[in-house]
């Protein structure tokens, strides 16, 4: 199943970039109409608002362990039907069967254990209700990060081994996810791509949300010296300009997505 979305605003970064996309692909099924909906490390809660805002009567719950987003998205997306709620993925605090529907975007390459994390989201879903996810393709469709590692690794040795670890994991690989849901023992299974374009107004739009320390890449640029920084920067620009003069790019962004039914 294959989706080709509208392109996002300018500078607009993870994890926001697949909201409406997600929210489509889970919601294509009729069985979810009108049940609550989990949200599995919601972040700043705008998938959750997104999840919200399709049906004005649907209760959203949004889980993650960090107090600063979950503050961020009660302040950003309390007047909508959405709760957000401090918790492990690992080991949810919800009744067996609780919600129609449960959902991880851009999680499940993140914690230290996916199978106990999709298997709390499968208890938690009543039966006939959607366990859905989506993980970047890291190495094959996520063009703006790959065009920053590859720099970085031919620059810095060090950069190489956590590029490697990024885009080898598991789940990023085309079968993964399905064969995950699979050994949940969820039924119905459908595993797709779902593909966006991610708009820059220039390189300094590409640049600057990196440095604000998130994710693996602001990590590994916060965590150089100033003047190894001032090196990458001047690569990473001339690896985005491509011989043109600086200004908008719009760049493939491309996520693997499976949807599943409790049987």
């Amino acid at each position: 199943m294959e989706f080709t979305g509208e392109r996002v605003v300018p500078g607009k970064v993870e994890p926001d970039l697949l909201n409406e996309h997600v929210s489509r692909y889970l919601f294509a099924s009729p069985l979810v109409a009108g049940r609550s909906a989990l949200d599995v490390g919601c972040g700043t809660g705008n998938l959750a608002a997104e999840v919200a805002r399709r049906e004005s009567n649907r209760a959203v719950t949004g889980a993650d362990l960090s107090e600063s987003y979950l503050a961020f998205a009660r302040a950003r997306h309390g007047t909508l039907n959405a709760h957000f709620q401090h918790c492990d993925a690992a080991e949810l605090p919800f009744a067996s069967g609780k919600f129609g529907a449960s959902l991880a975007q851009l999680v499940l390459t993140f914690v230290p254990d996916p199978n106990k994390v999709v298997a709390q989201m499968a208890r938690v879903t009543r039966r006939g209700g959607v366990v859905a996810a989506a993980v970047w393709d890291f190495c094959g469709g996520l063009v703006y990060q790959r065009l920053f590692w590859d720099t970085a690794a031919a620059i810095d040795p060090s950069a190489g081994p956590a590029r490697d670890r990024l885009f080898a994991h598991p789940l990023s690989q085309p079968d993964a996810l399905g064969a995950l849901w699979t050994a949940e023992g969820l039924a119905e299974i459908a595993v797709g791509s779902l593909t966006m374009r991610m708009d820059f107004r220039s390189f300094a739009d590409y640049w600057e949300p990196l440095l604000g320390g998130q994710g693996p890449v602001g990590v590994y640029v916060t965590g150089l010296p100033a003047g190894q920084r001032d090196r990458l920067r001047a690569a990473v620009r001339d690896a985005y300009l491509a011989g043109r003069p600086d200004g908008p790019r719009s760049l493939a962004a491309t996520a693997w997505a499976v949807r599943g039914i409790i049987p």
